[in-house]
């Protein structure tokens, strides 16, 4: 067993990809992620009071309203990457088999791997926390169809730290492989336009 702690750093924008309504959240959270512990323990964090229009995307928030990453979306994160980097050949990603249950059942994330109970991974934020508008656009029986989309979002230059943890240490460099990736294709909304992308280092801990 091994333990990488690492530093993101975003170099764009990283918005937010809970909805404010607490009652969606709660269907997404029980159709979505199986493998959240608490249902109960997510909509609390959620933070709803502080978005007042209904259909935004928001981050989690901690006790204190703080915004925070939980640690299965790191893991969603390496799932997509792993995803991507297995198709190409030649790359450490194409060897993993059954990868999706392989990355569950052999590399943990923790906040803090000594305290393993703590699931939510403070943002620390560099600036103000705004919003990003976007349209989207739909082919519909009745012709094109625009709607906006709404995020929160914190600004580049933001960052989290975590540790990882490897049953397996040869893991190290396919991991890194998919932490590399993240400065193409990162975390959160609109992550295929650049959004959510950064980059990563070792920190000590």
């Amino acid at each position: 067993m091994e333990k990488m702690r690492v530093r993101l750093t975003f170099i764009d924008d990283i918005l937010g990809t809970a909805p404010s309504d607490p009652e969606i959240h709660r269907s997404y959270i029980a159709s979505k992620a199986p493998d959240a512990m608490s249902t109960e323990e997510e909509v609390a964090a959620l933070g709803v009071d502080e978005v007042t229009e209904k259909g935004m995307t928001v981050f989690h928030k901690d006790a204190d309203g703080n915004p925070v990453l939980w640690n299965y979306q790191i893991k969603g994160f390496f799932k997509s990457a792993c995803s991507a980097m297995r198709a190409l050949e030649g790359t450490k990603s194409s060897k993993l088999k059954a990868y999706k249950k392989q990355i569950d059942l052999r590399i943990f994330v923790f906040a803090d791997e000594k305290n393993r109970a703590e699931r939510k991974i403070p943002i620390s934020v560099s600036g103000e926390i705004g919003s990003c508008q976007r349209p989207l656009r739909a082919q519909t029986m009745q012709g094109e169809r625009v709607t906006l989309a709404n995020s929160e979002s914190i600004p580049a230059g933001s960052s989290v730290e975590f540790d990882i943890v490897l049953l397996e240490p040869k893991d190290r460099a396919m991991i890194e492989e998919w932490l590399d990736y993240g400065s193409l294709n990162g975390i959160g909304q609109w992550r295929n336009s650049g959004k959510g992308a950064f980059t990563w280092e070792y920190v000590k801990s």
